[in-house]
Protein backbone atom coordinates (compact mmCIF):
# COMPACT_ATOMS: atom_id res chain seq x y z
CA UNK A 1 0.00 0.00 0.00
CA UNK A 2 1.69 3.32 -1.05
CA UNK A 3 1.27 5.90 1.27
CA UNK A 4 1.07 3.33 4.28
CA UNK A 5 2.74 4.89 7.55
CA UNK A 6 3.44 3.33 11.07
CA UNK A 7 4.46 6.08 13.44
CA UNK A 8 5.59 2.63 15.39
CA UNK A 9 8.93 2.25 13.43
CA UNK A 10 9.81 5.44 13.35
CA UNK A 11 9.59 5.79 17.18
CA UNK A 12 11.22 2.87 17.42
CA UNK A 13 14.55 4.04 15.60
CA UNK A 14 15.04 6.51 18.24
CA UNK A 15 15.19 4.14 21.17
CA UNK A 16 17.45 1.55 22.72
CA UNK A 17 16.23 -1.92 22.83
CA UNK A 18 17.28 -3.40 26.21
CA UNK A 19 16.86 -6.90 27.69
CA UNK A 20 14.49 -8.19 30.85
CA UNK A 21 17.92 -8.19 32.53
CA UNK A 22 20.96 -5.83 32.23
CA UNK A 23 23.53 -4.75 34.26
CA UNK A 24 23.88 -1.32 35.18
CA UNK A 25 26.66 0.97 37.00
CA UNK A 26 25.43 2.91 39.95
CA UNK A 27 28.18 5.65 38.88
CA UNK A 28 28.32 7.78 42.07
CA UNK A 29 28.56 4.73 44.25
CA UNK A 30 31.09 3.41 41.44
CA UNK A 31 29.47 -0.45 41.81
CA UNK A 32 27.77 -2.35 39.32
CA UNK A 33 25.05 -4.42 39.63
CA UNK A 34 22.41 -6.62 37.70
CA UNK A 35 19.39 -4.91 37.08
CA UNK A 36 15.66 -6.31 36.77
CA UNK A 37 14.05 -3.92 34.09
CA UNK A 38 10.11 -4.18 35.01
CA UNK A 39 7.82 -1.75 32.88
CA UNK A 40 4.92 -2.73 35.13
CA UNK A 41 6.68 -1.21 37.85
CA UNK A 42 6.17 2.81 38.20
CA UNK A 43 9.36 3.70 40.35
CA UNK A 44 12.99 1.55 40.58
CA UNK A 45 14.36 0.52 43.50
CA UNK A 46 17.37 0.53 45.23
CA UNK A 47 18.42 -2.91 47.77
CA UNK A 48 19.37 -0.87 51.33
CA UNK A 49 19.36 -1.54 54.24
CA UNK A 50 19.60 0.34 57.87
CA UNK A 51 18.06 3.07 56.20
CA UNK A 52 17.78 6.29 58.45
CA UNK A 53 17.15 10.09 57.37
CA UNK A 54 18.51 12.82 59.18
CA UNK A 55 19.33 16.94 58.60
CA UNK A 56 22.22 18.02 57.33
CA UNK A 57 22.92 21.91 57.22
CA UNK A 58 19.01 21.99 57.40
CA UNK A 59 18.49 19.69 54.22
CA UNK A 60 16.84 16.14 54.28
CA UNK A 61 19.03 13.39 54.27
CA UNK A 62 19.28 9.54 53.84
CA UNK A 63 22.02 7.30 55.03
CA UNK A 64 21.86 2.82 54.27
CA UNK A 65 24.17 0.82 53.49
CA UNK A 66 23.95 -1.37 50.02
CA UNK A 67 21.33 -4.85 50.68
CA UNK A 68 23.44 -6.87 48.42
CA UNK A 69 26.06 -8.62 49.51
CA UNK A 70 28.52 -8.67 52.60
CA UNK A 71 31.19 -6.35 50.92
CA UNK A 72 29.16 -3.16 51.61
CA UNK A 73 29.84 -2.57 54.51
CA UNK A 74 30.22 1.59 54.44
CA UNK A 75 27.28 3.62 54.55
CA UNK A 76 26.36 6.26 51.36
CA UNK A 77 25.37 9.34 52.19
CA UNK A 78 22.99 11.31 49.85
CA UNK A 79 20.31 13.98 49.79
CA UNK A 80 16.64 13.23 50.45
CA UNK A 81 15.06 13.97 47.15
CA UNK A 82 11.46 13.09 48.11
CA UNK A 83 9.40 10.21 49.92
CA UNK A 84 7.49 7.97 47.94
CA UNK A 85 4.19 5.57 48.85
CA UNK A 86 5.13 2.61 47.65
CA UNK A 87 1.51 0.29 46.97
CA UNK A 88 2.36 -3.25 48.96
CA UNK A 89 1.43 -6.43 47.79
CA UNK A 90 -1.35 -8.72 49.57
CA UNK A 91 1.24 -10.46 51.29
CA UNK A 92 2.98 -7.39 52.74
CA UNK A 93 -0.18 -5.90 54.31
CA UNK A 94 -0.75 -7.01 58.45
CA UNK A 95 -3.97 -7.59 59.34
CA UNK A 96 -3.64 -4.70 62.24
CA UNK A 97 -2.04 -2.41 60.24
CA UNK A 98 -5.10 -0.66 57.81
CA UNK A 99 -2.01 1.02 55.72
CA UNK A 100 -2.25 0.00 51.71
CA UNK A 101 0.89 2.11 51.20
CA UNK A 102 4.51 1.94 52.89
CA UNK A 103 6.83 5.28 52.56
CA UNK A 104 10.41 4.77 51.58
CA UNK A 105 12.99 7.03 50.68
CA UNK A 106 13.99 8.38 47.29
CA UNK A 107 17.50 9.33 46.08
CA UNK A 108 19.01 10.64 42.73
CA UNK A 109 21.36 8.23 41.71
CA UNK A 110 23.52 8.66 38.21
CA UNK A 111 22.91 5.01 36.47
CA UNK A 112 24.44 3.87 33.28
CA UNK A 113 23.24 1.08 30.85
CA UNK A 114 24.79 0.14 27.56
CA UNK A 115 26.35 3.72 26.61
CA UNK A 116 23.18 5.54 28.63
CA UNK A 117 24.27 7.68 31.70
CA UNK A 118 20.99 9.06 33.19
CA UNK A 119 20.32 10.97 36.36
CA UNK A 120 16.87 8.53 38.00
CA UNK A 121 15.03 8.30 41.11
CA UNK A 122 15.08 5.38 42.92
CA UNK A 123 13.52 4.45 46.06
CA UNK A 124 15.68 2.37 48.55
CA UNK A 125 14.01 -0.83 49.91
CA UNK A 126 15.95 -3.61 51.37
CA UNK A 127 15.89 -6.49 47.94
CA UNK A 128 17.54 -8.69 49.14
CA UNK A 129 15.26 -11.76 49.02
CA UNK A 130 15.00 -10.95 45.19
CA UNK A 131 17.53 -12.04 42.79
CA UNK A 132 18.32 -8.78 41.52
CA UNK A 133 18.88 -5.92 43.65
CA UNK A 134 18.20 -3.33 41.47
CA UNK A 135 14.59 -2.82 40.04
CA UNK A 136 14.12 -0.33 36.87
CA UNK A 137 10.87 0.61 36.75
CA UNK A 138 8.56 2.68 33.86
CA UNK A 139 9.36 5.80 34.87
CA UNK A 140 13.00 5.49 34.63
CA UNK A 141 13.18 3.62 31.27
CA UNK A 142 11.59 6.91 29.92
CA UNK A 143 14.58 8.32 30.99
CA UNK A 144 17.28 6.01 28.97
CA UNK A 145 14.35 6.05 25.89
CA UNK A 146 14.21 2.21 26.46
CA UNK A 147 12.03 -0.59 24.47
CA UNK A 148 12.18 -3.73 26.72
CA UNK A 149 12.32 -7.32 24.83
CA UNK A 150 11.74 -9.86 27.58
CA UNK A 151 13.28 -12.26 25.54
CA UNK A 152 16.65 -10.52 25.86
CA UNK A 153 18.68 -10.46 28.90
CA UNK A 154 22.11 -8.43 28.92
CA UNK A 155 21.35 -7.03 25.46
CA UNK A 156 23.31 -3.34 26.19
CA UNK A 157 26.69 -5.29 27.64
CA UNK A 158 28.36 -3.89 29.88
CA UNK A 159 27.87 -0.69 30.57
CA UNK A 160 30.22 2.03 28.85
CA UNK A 161 29.76 5.49 30.04
CA UNK A 162 31.81 8.35 30.14
CA UNK A 163 31.13 9.11 34.26
CA UNK A 164 33.83 11.98 34.36
CA UNK A 165 32.68 15.45 32.25
CA UNK A 166 36.29 16.23 32.36
CA UNK A 167 37.30 13.23 30.19
CA UNK A 168 34.78 13.56 28.13
CA UNK A 169 36.17 17.15 26.28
Amino acid sequence: MPGLFLPGIVLAAEKTVYGLNEYAELADIDLQVAAKLDTGAKTASLSARDIKRFKRNGESWVRFYLAIDDAHEHPIERPLARVSKIKRRAGDIDADDDKKYTARPVISLDVCMGAALRTIEVNLTDRSAFQYPLLIGSEALKHFDALVDPSLKYAAGKPACVTDAKTAE
